[in-house]
């Protein structure tokens, strides 16, 4: 059983359930509260001195009264902790310290290597932290959970990553338990484009059950949340679009070691590579977005393409899975509404009409936001569960 569901060894002092209620930050009267429950309200009071003595809630000063003196409310402080989250990509690394309502309070980036292995970056990683701590006049006391998103496949029960490959040194390295050897809270890890899912929906989807993002960057992936439940799958590659092979792709050799996969064909390199085997100086997918901006035809066609390449694959998952809403993200979103249009023109043609009827395709909201705010929300939903707050309560 994973840190995430193993429920309290100390047992409930109910003072979680309460606090359940008190997470959307909507101010309550104790009366409220126990006609809520069920509760004597002399109950509610023990529970919510347990809380109170954790600081995670608080009296509510503007209680409106009919008459007499006012109703004392009480609210969540989100202030109270912070959680810490970190967005590894192949070559950089943002971290940002948020409060428990997922707001970022500050952030740093820094370019690194994800090659040069587990310990090195890690360790990096935990100073950004302590920088951001002393920035905020908070102490690691302050901490009370990490979430990551790392660029490639994790065994979410365990944290681990699982042969990924743009991370050299990493396959199967204990990174909830190195990190926990430092900062000693709960960590939680995913792949990066799940991450990206959660900050996404998080940032401007939270209504929306059915929901597909799709990262397009150096590679391409998706993370699925399906009845409001983020979908990992057995072995927690569910989402994994960009080795699904396709027409235009034949013969043309992929890093997974198969040929013909949308990866490379539609991800950033590869639009580069197309771009240059026509003469142009394109090293990579940034420099394909610089020339979108700037109106080459050449670019907008190829990313327009690219587009089309990725809607084969979307045209299936919208069948399979019918989502309301697909978002696009990852650097290549940034090509604007092209890379957008070609998905576009292929899934609203080609899938089922009942599935695409009431279908939203946009460019992700979020943007290069969207991975740090899923990672801090995985570590809120871990840190703030049921069973969390009960031990939490259960050690004052």
């Amino acid at each position: 059983m994973s840190d995430t569901t193993r429920p309290s060894a100390l047992g409930s002092t109910g003072a979680s359930e309460l606090f359940q209620l008190l997470r959307d930050g909507r101010p309550r009267t104790r009366a409220e509260l126990a006609a809520m429950t069920g509760l004597a309200r002399s109950t509610v009071g023990l529970r919510l001195d347990a809380l109170s003595a954790l600081g995670l809630v608080g009296p509510f000063a503007d209680a409106v009264s009919t008459g007499g003196r006012p109703p004392s409310r009480v609210a969540m402080i989100p202030s109270a902790r912070v959680v810490l989250g970190a967005d590894f990509g192949a070559g950089h690394l943002t971290t940002a310290l948020t409060d428990l309502m997922g707001e970022v309070l500050l952030s740093r980036h820094v370019e690194l290597a994800i090659a040069d292995g587990p310990e090195a970056v890690l360790t990096t990683m935990v100073a950004e932290a302590d920088a951001l701590l002393a920035d905020l006049g908070r102490s690691r006391d302050d901490l009370i959970g990490v979430g990551i998103g790392l660029p490639g496949p994790v065994q979410f029960s365990t944290g681990r990553p699982v042969n990924p490959p743009i991370m050299p040194g990493w396959d199967g390295f204990d990174v909830p338990g190195w990190v926990r050897r430092h900062l000693d809270v709960p960590v939680l890890v995913d792949n990066d484009v799940n991450i990206m899912a959660l900050g996404e929906r998080s940032h401007a989807f939270t209504g929306t059950d059915h929901f597909l993002f799709v990262k397009v960057a150096t590679g391409i992936g998706s993370g699925i949340i399906s009845s409001g439940r983020l979908q990992r799958g057995a072995q927690g590659i569910a989402g994994d679009i960009g080795h699904v092979q396709i027409p235009r792709g034949a013969g043309i050799p992929c890093h997974c070691g198969n040929v013909g996969c949308l990866e490379a064909v539609a991800s950033g390199p590869a639009i580069a590579a197309s771009l240059r085997r026509t003469g142009r100086d394109v090293p990579g997918g940034k420099e394909v977005i610089d020339l979108v901006r700037a109106g080459d035809l050449d670019a907008i066609m190829a990313v327009r393409q690219a587009g089309r390449d990725l809607g084969e694959v979307l045209t299936a998952c919208v069948n399979l899975i019918n989502p309301s809403v697909i978002a696009i993200g990852g650097s290549m979103a940034q090509a604007g509404e092209h890379l957008i249009a070609g998905v576009r023109e292929v899934v609203y043609s080609r899938s089922m009409p009942l599935a695409t009827e009431h279908l939203s395709i946009v460019q992700s909201r979020a943007g290069d936001r969207a991975a740090i705010i899923g990672a801090s929300m995985l570590a809120i939903h871990h840190a703030l569960s049921p069973a969390a707050i009960d031990e939490l309560a259960a050690a004052v």
